[in-house]
């Protein structure tokens, strides 16, 4: 038997329960919210919770308690007071779907031949919606596309599909089979996105399936390990043959995580509709985050926002990224009209064009088809392969770095997308074979050039000389930083460097490329961009203080973990971009000497991809140079965009000089959030830095304290990779 005190504890709980304060239905405190113009995080912060916490409010997940249920009640009430609910009509007293407008195209009745597909119905809009990822009203969606880019389905218990999609849209979606729906979302659901440029194409809409989708429409919740291997639904698989009975085809690369379904166009207008399957692991943890975990309605809202700040995402961000490209530099364009007045397409000037081209042999990866009679097991030295890298150097401290009690780590916003903004790049034309050439800092190749008589003790800056401690630099022409040896291949950027620093170069052999443009301006604006409109969502906005800056990047992700991913998927795009256009092979097929299928495409250029690294380590350098002229301050570790310094405090301001006006050493790091600039990375002490190095460092080699600065844990050994 329960005691008195437990049963009288037992009672009081039960009356606290009857006694709560009542709270509008989970619509209403939507509304309500919405209505006033706050955010989901502005709730949080007044109730002291958490934004994901309001959120579960406002779905019904979970309810608030006490001692924020009663606030939380408060707050509804008095907006209702301010905000009352608009008058229902007297009838019909049920709520009613509110038919969309017809789509552009005229809509006819499927023929009875093919039950596959059922009767199509207008797409219905259910009176549902939520906040946009930033918490603000999402803008109206117009154009050909009313519906947007994308859907997230997902099927209830009774089967019933219900498509997700931007700005809070709901669709009920008719289609019970996948070919059915594929036809359903060409002609019916009015997706889709406008080209970014006119002489491109428009985007194919995107389905996403959760698990319950996959189910209803027939696929595996997840791949076998060895369709996973494959990367697609093994042949014969029912849905395959479903497709091919509908006359559905599918690309070279099959049904995989994400899958390009499509007919061949006709009279001009393409059908494609692009799948995505985030069980079959198409959304990457590593660029997207717990994005996968995420309820239909929320995930519509992450990949709505990237899909408007960037693109309708195409695979991974790194294809996406390579695929902005292309969307920004079509390789055709419609002609002037003939005699007939019919407009032929034409290579469009200032792209790659159509055709695959062969790279220059010092810009082949191993195993290129262009190097196939090399002797087996030539192993290519620096005077036969160009390899521009990022960097991945580290140095011993000083007795004087020893002294201090800090080390600091800064890394470079976005740095492969700001080393691409203003890159010129070679365009269509194969490059040219020079000998004994004039270097022309203008043109953009690979030069064989002897680079070893420079000495960064004695250098140029501006337009004066400097002396400075050389051996405690890196050197700019290695991404290892070990002084050069002797004549080796550099892109433009590297020798222009050499240049820049005050010495004569006298290259002995160029591949070089006269047809030149800045190819990647427009992608490079976009992704930035959206990198600095996704900041600010987060409170980091441009032109703060240094001061203020790194206030503002105090928890920044944790302000919104959704707009994080955004983020996180945005940076992912810009690196994975730069990185496919050195695509190398894959699979257990493949032998050295034979092609493989990156290489049949016009945007796999290793020559883009080593002058953007290029100017991504030079850029570092001279921000470096500047930096140790003006404070004598010198770094000890760098790993791509990241350096790391030995301070007396734990701030990047210990590091970094700035006045009272907030200005900063000309030509050095900047702190701030636009690409280019720099944020703070992590803090460890001089203890750990000479603990790690002691525990790491191994034949020679010094460990790279930039690779753990973040959070200062050693998660394995240091191999360099």
């Amino acid at each position: 038997m329960p005691t008195e005190n437990e049963l009288f504890s037992a009672v009081d709980a039960l009356l606290e329960q009857v006694t709560q304060e009542d709270l509008p239905p989970v619509a209403e405190r939507k509304r309500l919210r919405e209505a006033a113009g706050l955010t989901q995080t502005q709730v949080a912060a007044a109730l002291g919770t958490r934004r994901e916490t309001v959120a579960s409010w406002e779905s019904g997940r979970n309810e608030p308690r006490p001692p924020q249920r009663a606030a939380y009640a408060r707050l509804l009430e008095k907006l209702a007071d301010r905000f009352p609910a608009p008058e229902a009509p007297s009838a019909p007293t049920a709520p009613q779907p509110v038919t969309e407008p017809p789509a552009a195209a005229p809509r006819t009745p499927a023929p009875a031949s093919n039950p596959a597909t059922p009767p199509r119905t207008s797409p219905t809009r259910r009176p549902k919606p939520h906040a946009a990822l930033t918490g603000r009203p999402a803008p109206t969606v117009g154009g050909a596309y009313p519906h947007g880019p994308l859907l997230v389905l997902d099927a209830g218990p009774d089967g019933d599909v219900t498509g997700y999609g931007t700005g809070g849209l709901i669709l009920d979606v008719p289609a019970k089979s996948l070919p059915a729906l594929v036809e359903w979302t060409l002609k019916e659901a009015q997706l889709g996105a406008e080209r970014l440029n006119g002489s491109g194409k428009d985007a194919d809409p995107l389905l996403v399936l959760t698990s319950a989708a996959c189910e209803r429409y027939g696929l595996p919740v997840q791949l076998s390990e060895e369709d996973r291997l494959a990367g697609r639904l093994p042949e014969g698989h029912k849905v395959l043959k479903q497709l091919d009975r509908a006359e559905w085809r599918l690309t070279k690369r099959g049904f995989g995580p994400w899958a390009r379904i499509y007919r061949p166009a006709q009279g001009g207008r393409r059908q494609c509709v692009q799948l995505c399957i985030p069980s079959w692991r198409a959304l990457d943890d590593r660029a997207w985050g717990h994005a996968a975990e995420l309820p239909p309605a929320e995930l519509a809202r992450v990949l709505g926002t990237f899909a408007r700040r960037v693109m309708t995402p195409v695979g991974s961000t790194a294809v996406t990224g390579l695929e902005l490209m292309t969307a920004f530099n079509p390789p055709t364009c419609a002609g002037e009209p003939d005699a007939d007045g019919r407009r032929r397409s034409q290579h469009r000037p200032g792209s790659l064009g159509t055709a695959p081209m062969d790279p220059a042999p010092c810009e082949a990866p191993d195993g290129h088809p262009v190097l196939k009679d090399l002797p087996r097991f030539h192993v290519r030295g620096p005077a036969e392969k160009l390899f521009e890298e990022a960097y991945d150097w580290a140095r011993e401290l000083t007795d004087d770095e020893c002294m201090q009690r800090h080390l600091v780590g800064i890394d470079v916003n976005l740095a492969f997308g700001a080393a691409a903004n203003g890159a010129v790049v070679g365009l269509a034309t194969p490059p040219e074979h020079r000998t004994n050439p004039a270097f022309d800092p203008t043109l953009p190749g690979a030069w064989l050039v002897d680079l070893s008589h420079i000495d960064l003790s004695d250098v140029q800056i501006g337009r004066q000389r400097h002396r400075l401690h050389g051996h405690l630099l890196p050197s700019p022409f290695t991404p290892t930083g070990e002084h050069p040896t002797g004549p080796a291949w550099y892109a433009t950027p590297t020798v222009a460097y050499a240049v820049e620093l005050g010495y004569e170069v006298a290259p002995v052999e160029a591949w070089v490329r006269p047809e030149k443009g800045k190819y990647l301006d427009g992608w490079y604006k976009r992704l930035r961009d959206a990198y600095v409109h996704t900041m600010a969502d987060l409170g980091v906005a441009e032109k703060l203080s240094p001061q203020d800056f790194l206030q503002a990047m105090e928890g920044y992700k944790q302000r919104d973990p959704e707009t994080a991913i955004v983020l996180d998927a945005v940076k992912m795009t810009t690196k994975g971009g730069i990185g496919k256009l050195r695509e190398k092979a894959r699979g257990g097929g493949w032998r050295p000497g034979q092609a493989w299928p990156a290489l049949a495409r016009p945007t796999w250029r290793p020559d883009i991809r080593a002058a953007v690294i290029s100017r991504a380590r030079t850029n570092m350098h001279r921000k470096m140079l500047h930096l140790a002229a003006a404070t004598g301050r010198y770094p000890v570790a760098i790993l791509s965009d990241c350096a790391v310094y030995a301070a007396d405090g734990p701030s990047p301001l210990d590091v970094l000089p700035y006045d009272t006006d907030g200005k900063t050493v000309p030509g050095s790091f900047r702190l701030g959030v636009s690409p280019g600039m720099v944020k703070h990375e992590g803090t460890q002490t001089v203890l750990w830095g000479a603990e790690v190095q002691e525990q790491l460092n191994a034949d020679g080699k010094v460990a790279n304290l930039a690779r753990y600065i973040k959070t200062g844990e050693i998660t394995a050994k240091d191999s360099g990779e």
